[in-house]
């Protein structure tokens, strides 16, 4: 059965698990929805806090809608309907992003999605208390699965199957 993968939407999901760290050491992380200075998609301008999430999330959106691959999920014989993947990763103290996971019905659409994440560009490091800080974000992929209509050739091939049944 051929399918037919669309990425619907690529909606941001602003992590709040994760709590701010009161060190200054290397561990320090926080989460995207608290961090007082977000790190800095390239493109985004602004000085407006509220504007760069804004900025970034729809930057990161539309990258992963670029980049993701589709065609892997085609041979993967997934239900019809929605899917969801969903990736965490963090934006280091340098702007680049590491530590990414990724959770999905199927090993290839995590390993699938973890390769467009590391893709993604240097950023400006977000900053909590004027020092830069790790910032945890998590992105769900939500993507619509459905059965591909028959192609021309197929149904010509079905019609001469169906022709020879009523024949004999």
């Amino acid at each position: 059965m051929k399918l037919l993968l669309l990425i619907c939407c690529c909606l941001v999901y602003i992590g709040t698990s994760a709590q701010e760290s009161e060190s200054n050491d290397d561990t320090s992380e926080v989460a995207f929805a608290i961090i007082e200075n977000v790190p800095i998609y390239p493109g985004c301008k602004g000085q407006d806090n509220a504007k760069l999430k804004q900025c970034m999330s729809e930057k990161i959106s539309t990258f992963v809608g670029l980049h993701f691959n589709q065609r892997v999920a085609e041979p993967l014989n997934l239900p019809e309907g929605k899917n969801r993947i969903f990736v965490r990763f963090k934006i280091d103290k340098t702007g680049t992003v590491v530590d990414v996971k990724a959770r999905a019905t199927h090993p290839e659409l995590e390993n699938e999605i973890i390769r467009v994440i590391k893709l993604m560009p240097q950023m400006i490091p977000g900053k909590q208390k004027g020092i830069p800080v790790g910032v945890l974000y998590s992105l769900p992929v939500v993507f619509q699965v459905e059965a591909a209509t028959e192609t021309r050739k197929e149904k010509k091939e079905r019609l001469k199957r169906e022709k020879r049944n009523r024949q004999n």
